[in-house]
C-alpha cells in the first residue's frame, strides 16, 4: 500500500478483530469503516461492549486487527505502528498523570518520552499550561487538583508533542458542568488549528455540539452514519413526549386517554435528537454507562 495516497488522518476499512474466550470466539468488530479529515471530530458512539474501545485499540497500534487495514496520520497502523504512535495522542477513560508529580513534572516527563529537548520541553509546557488555565497550580502536587484540572491535564499531557491526531475516549465522565464546557471549548480550538480527533463519548448532547461526524456503532458494526443534522433529518416529523398524571395499571398506554381516565401533565413536542437516532438503529435508547467491556 502507498501511504502517499492517503490525505486524510483517518482511514479504515474492513477492520475486523475477534477474540477467543475458552471455546468460544468473540467478534469484537465485524467489518469497521471509519474516516475522518483533516480539522474534524468524529464522534464515535454505542453501548458498552459495542466495539468502541476495540476500534480506537486498533486504530492507536494497541491491538493488531484479524482483517482490513488502517491509515492513521499517513501511516499503515500494523506496518508502521512507532510512525502511528509519534503522530498521534491518545486520552483515555482513566486519567494517566502521575498523581504524585507536579503538573509542569507531568508534561516534562511525556515530553522527553517523544524525544523533545529541554528547551522544547519548557516552552511547550509553559504554552500548554496557560492554554488550559493552570498555570497558577503547574508546581503544585496533582492530587491536590480538582478532577477537571487533572483531566485537563490530561488531555495537556497527550498534546505535548502536537499530534496530528488525537484520541479521546470518554474525555468528559464525571466533570461537572464548568469543567466539561472548557474542555468542549478546547476541542473546538483543536479543531480549528487543524487537528483531527476521535472521540468516543456517552453523551449525545456532548456529541451533537462537537462532532463533525457521527458514527454509530453496535455489536461490532457501524449502523449509521453522518453528519448530526443530517442523522436527525432522517427522522421525520417532530417528537411528541406526553407524560401522564399516573401510570396506566392494564400495562397499555390506551390511545384515548379520556376514555381510559388518564390526566395529562405536559406535552412536549421537540425535533428529533440524536437519542431519538440510536433509538432508531439500536431499539433501545443510549444510556451512559462509565465504562466498556470491549
Amino acid at each position: 500500500m502507498n501511504d502517499t495516497k492517503h490525505t486524510w488522518p483517518i482511514e479504515a476499512e474492513g477492520l475486523v478483530k475477534t477474540y477467543r474466550a475458552g471455546k468460544s470466539v468473540i467478534r469484537a468488530i465485524e467489518g469497521i469503516d471509519l474516516a475522518a479529515a483533516p480539522g474534524q471530530v468524529l464522534g464515535l458512539l454505542g453501548p458498552n461492549g459495542a466495539g468502541k474501545s476495540t476500534t480506537v485499540k486498533v486504530l492507536t497500534t494497541l491491538s493488531r486487527p484479524d482483517a482490513g487495514h488502517a491509515i492513521v496520520a499517513g501511516h499503515d497502523a500494523v506496518r508502521e505502528p512507532d510512525r502511528v504512535r509519534r503522530a498521534i495522542g491518545v486520552v483515555g477513560q482513566r486519567a494517566a498523570v502521575d498523581l504524585e508529580a507536579t503538573g509542569r513534572e507531568n508534561l516534562g516527563l511525556q515530553g522527553r518520552l517523544y524525544g523533545l529537548d529541554t528547551r522544547a520541553i519548557r516552552d511547550r509546557s509553559s504554552e500548554l499550561l496557560a492554554r488550559f488555565s493552570l498555570t497558577d497550580a503547574a508546581d503544585r502536587i496533582v492530587k491536590t487538583w480538582s478532577g477537571g484540572m487533572q483531566r485537563k491535564l490530561d488531555v495537556a499531557v497527550g498534546l505535548i508533542h502536537r499530534p496530528q491526531v488525537l484520541f479521546l475516549d470518554e474525555p468528559t465522565t464525571g466533570l461537572d458542568p464548568e469543567a466539561r464546557a472548557d474542555l468542549w471549548a478546547e476541542i473546538g480550538r483543536l479543531t480549528a488549528d487543524g487537528r483531527t480527533v476521535l472521540l468516543t463519548t456517552h453523551y449525545l448532547d456532548e456529541a451533537d455540539r462537537l462532532a463533525n461526524q457521527v458514527a454509530i456503532i453496535d455489536r461490532g458494526r457501524i449502523v449509521a452514519r453522518g453528519t448530526p443534522e443530517a442523522l436527525k433529518a432522517e427522522l421525520r416529523g417532530d417528537a411528541v413526549v406526553v407524560e401522564l398524571q399516573e401510570l396506566p395499571t392494564d400495562g397499555h398506554a390506551a390511545a384515548a386517554l379520556d376514555a381510559a381516565g388518564l390526566g395529562v401533565a405536559t406535552v412536549t413536542v421537540a425535533r428529533p435528537s440524536l437519542d431519538d437516532v440510536y433509538f432508531r438503529h439500536t431499539g433501545r435508547t443510549y444510556r451512559p454507562q462509565a465504562q466498556e467491556a470491549a
